[in-house]
């Protein structure tokens, strides 16, 4: 498979400086007050606008889409249709692979509770930074296969991709939970928002607008007490579960990593 280099992707440097604490002091309430709840995230301030037409930035975005239509009908590409799933159970499993053993919804009440809140959270997060940016979806401007039907998309806005603040967003938290799995974890968010541009769904500007967000998003959550707790329910189920369950490492989880390692524009 042939690789498409237009500008270095910075998303997971990004991720990783978003959530770098702030330089005022965490103020603990007293135990008798609940925590102030933060206020919810101005993306549309927060994000780089998305490029203008004409921009060096617009057009990269214009040939990455362009190039990464010959992924149709490829692994990778079937890879990005199952990617636009982003039920809960089915993101859980997606980052499977990335944990080393099966998570399975049923089996981990909790994880699922806190990839629900996560995954909300996200989903709230891109809509204002949507309305203000306004631009348009790939294939609305160029030509060219996509890997879900186009009817729903064209009525929203490309940028900031959801689907790569969730994956992120995920992954981060993940992460955090099994920082031995990080490297993996965090891959397969990439892989997540990298779908997106191969489905033909989004522009590479707006998935790396996501890996921003996604990263917001879980800072933001850190502040809360109640996600706080979600994040200690989850670390005390998952811990005893990964001992106790078979690796799934073997040759399907070895195929999705080889896939995914190489960046497909």
């Amino acid at each position: 498979m042939q690789t498409y280099v237009v500008h270095a992707s910075h998303a997971g440097l990004l991720a990783a400086l978003v959530l770098a604490s702030g330089c005022a002091p965490v103020q603990t309430p007293p135990a008798n007050q609940p925590a102030a709840e933060a206020p919810p995230l101005q993306t549309a301030v927060l994000l780089p606008a998305a490029p203008k037409p004409g921009s060096a930035r617009y057009e990269a975005d214009r040939q990455v889409f362009r190039a990464t239509r010959k992924l149709e009908g490829t692994p990778r590409w079937e890879l990005a249709q199952h990617d636009v799933d982003y039920a809960t159970p089915v993101l859980m499993d997606d980052f499977s692979c990335a944990m080393g053993v099966p998570l399975d919804a049923q089996r981990l009440p909790r994880l699922t509770a806190l990839v629900d809140l996560t995954s909300t959270a996200a989903d709230k997060s891109t809509g204002p930074a949507k309305q203000a940016n306004q631009r348009q979806r790939p294939f609305l401007i160029d030509q060219g296969a996509v890997c879900q039907p186009t009817e729903q998309l064209a009525k929203s806005f490309d940028y900031p991709s959801g689907h790569a603040t969730r994956g992120w967003a995920v992954g981060l938290v993940l992460a955090e939970l099994a920082p031995d799995r990080a490297s993996d974890l965090l891959l397969r968010s990439r892989a997540f928002a990298d779908s997106r541009v191969v489905c033909g769904a989004h522009n590479l500007s707006a998935i790396e607008a996501g890996a921003m967000n996604g990263a917001a998003v879980v800072a933001t959550l850190r502040t809360s007490q109640a996600f706080q707790a979600q994040l200690s329910a989850a670390r005390a189920e998952l811990a005893p579960y990964r001992q106790a369950t078979p690796s799934n490492a073997g040759p399907q989880c070895a195929a999705e990593k080889a896939l995914i390692e190489p960046t497909p524009y």
